[in-house]
């Protein structure tokens, strides 16, 4: 079976949560079930800018992508944040990270963002192979302060 790109249905939750656990560890953080929970909400608030598509195969999610449309002060349109992009080991090396940043460029170009940006961890060399063949490093170091 092929593997389907889709967006996130509410009915979903219970095949988007171990992906969602999957990233978090991956990352090596724990977030609440406050966090997650209020995450999972602004995916279905219109009002919101936060999206989410999945990559589904046999009836099982693979894979998923969360972005966010926000403003730029260096130009007139929005830019697309893409915030989180996991598929399952099982998945992995198979395209799907791809299909879904691919979906991404798509939803993002139709929305009228002039870019899509993302971070990954400088350890994060495997998914940086994929990275570099879709996208372009811009130079730019990340700081942060938390509050």
């Amino acid at each position: 079976m092929p593997v389907i790109i889709r967006q996130v249905a509410e009915a979903d939750r219970a095949k988007w949560a171990p992906l969602w656990l999957g990233y978090q560890a991956f990352y090596k953080v724990a977030l609440s079930d406050a966090v997650t929970d209020k995450t999972w909400a602004r995916l279905f608030d219109v009002a919101e800018p936060v999206h989410c598509l999945v990559a589904e195969e046999n009836g099982a999610l693979i894979g998923l992508v969360h972005y966010i449309f926000h403003r730029n002060t260096w130009m007139t349109e929005d830019v697309c944040y893409l915030q989180d992009l996991f598929t399952a080991e099982a998945a992995r090396g198979k395209g799907v990270g791809r299909k879904l940043i691919e979906a991404v460029y798509q939803r993002a170009k139709a929305a009228g963002a002039s870019r899509v940006y993302w971070m990954t961890h400088e350890s994060n060399t495997q998914a940086m192979i994929l990275y570099d063949k879709v996208a372009v490093k811009s130079g730019f170091l990340q700081y942060r302060k938390e509050l």
